[in-house]
């Protein structure tokens, strides 16, 4: 794969999202079921892949370890099968690319008794501890080296009692995979519930272990002697279908999200609610159906008291969603405080909002209050990550005259070809080198 080209979208505002969106499957999701392919010599086969440059990372990495791979992007389906392994190391240039390179020492540890990767790369929202998967492997008995250049894993793994010292998703997906094939029983307390969690453990089970208590903070796992082929699906992409519905809200559309898994969304909506943003779910259909109101309004916590938005790990609402909910609140009549308390880099790029006429007040690195509406006003900016990218693009959807967001290409990481979805629903927006 070649490296990502700068590229640059266009925006012209004052443009409706209206429309029917079909939602991805899960960027979050799909990482670790990719890597967790590498725990089979069995072919698998995974569906309602995103076609996003995330994905094309992990799988370039995996035939450097020696898996063959066929990726039909316009099916979203991808085949796997890595019967032999040629390699447990990974090149600095490629782990690098993502952070989520790092979830392939779970499955090469359990699968080959060693694993060699450099510091894993991706986005400068702040700092994120490596510190619980290091403890976890060697719980169940690995030895570790932690080298500025390299991180090196190797042991034969035995079941083991677990605590994780915060509930990290990619910790708990990693030593959830290391430990699906070690010898007896093996409990990880305070694990992630994250929905994401969920799909990789089914597909762990489908492909033969035994798992139980994934979604909750307490999973268990009876290792297996190996692991067989399978076929698993992706979840939808709530975070997508999230920027999406904020997209249409502040432009005054009306939208409907199909390939819709109705549990995400029971934990986004009390939230949503409070800008006067709400849906309805066909569980059968597996729709959603935004209908927008004349004009969003905050809704005050009792005492006519301002209301505040803080994230944390599942069920409380997701980090990748503050920086979509700060522009919500720009378009939205009153006021509220945004308590990001997971990354200390992400709400930097309020900056930017701020220069196109909303009013913010940064308190400190993780605290931002905003007061709506806003009339926003078109400018020239570049994307820092992928959540803040989209934000930006949401925000230029909203303003008047037309923006230029850099840094296109880090969108893509997260989001399928959003100047083509986005044209489909009405919005004015083209990419360019």
């Amino acid at each position: 794969m070649e490296s990502a080209k700068p590229m640059q979208l266009t925006i012209q505002g004052g443009r409706t999202i209206t429309g029917t969106h079909k939602v991805s499957g899960n960027k979050n999701a799909v990482l670790p079921m990719i890597a967790a392919s590498l725990l089979t010599e069995e072919p698998v086969s995974i569906t309602n892949v995103p076609d996003i440059a995330d994905v094309a990372v992990m799988l370039e990495a995996l035939e450097l370890f020696g898996a063959k791979v066929k990726y039909d992007k316009a099916e979203g389906r991808v085949e796997i099968c890595a019967k032999k392994l040629k390699s447990t190391r990974l090149n600095a240039s490629m782990a690098a690319k993502l952070r989520t390179s790092f979830l392939f020492a779970g499955p090469l540890l359990a699968r080959a008794g060693r694993v060699s990767l450099p510091p894993p790369g991706g986005d400068a929202i702040g700092h994120r501890r490596l510190d619980t998967h290091f403890a976890g492997f060697k719980a169940l008995g690995a030895k570790a080296v932690a080298g500025r250049a390299t991180l090196r894993f190797k042991g034969e793994l035995k079941g083991a009692r677990i605590l994780l010292d915060e509930a990290s998703v990619t910790a708990t997906e990693n030593i959830l995979m290391a430990s699906v094939t070690a010898k007896g029983r093996t409990s990880i307390y305070n694990a992630a519930c994250e929905p994401h969690i969920s799909d990789l453990a089914d597909m762990l089970n489908a492909m033969g272990a035994k798992i139980s208590g994934a979604g909750t903070n307490l999973i268990l796992v009876e290792g297996v002697e190996k692991l067989g082929g399978c076929s698993a699906r992706v979840g939808c992409d709530y975070i997508e279908a999230g920027s999406y519905i904020v997209a249409s809200a502040i432009t005054g559309g009306e939208l409907v999200l199909t390939n819709i898994d109705p549990r995400p969304f029971d934990i986004l909506e009390g939230t949503f609610k409070r800008f006067g943003v709400s849906w309805t779910i066909d569980s059968r259909e597996g729709t959603l159906h935004y209908i927008p109101k004349k004009r969003l309004k905050m809704r005050y916590d009792l005492g006519d008291t301002i209301p505040s938005v803080s994230d944390g790990t599942w069920p409380q609402f997701p980090s990748d969603l503050m920086s979509i909910l700060i522009v919500l609140a720009t378009q939205t009549r009153g006021t509220c405080l945004f308590f990001e308390k997971m990354f200390e880099s992400r709400l930097y790029f309020v900056d930017h909002l701020k220069q196109m006429g909303a009013r913010i007040v940064q308190c400190d690195p993780h605290r931002v209050v905003v007061t709506g509406p806003s009339q926003l006003y078109a400018g020239r900016f570049s994307s820092p990550d992928i959540r803040a990218g989209i934000a930006l693009v949401l925000a230029a959807m909203a303003a008047k005259g037309e923006s230029t967001i850099l840094g296109a290409e880090i969108i893509d990481r997260g989001y399928v070809a959003v100047e083509k979805e986005l044209s489909a629903l009405g919005a004015s927006i083209v990419r360019q080198k």
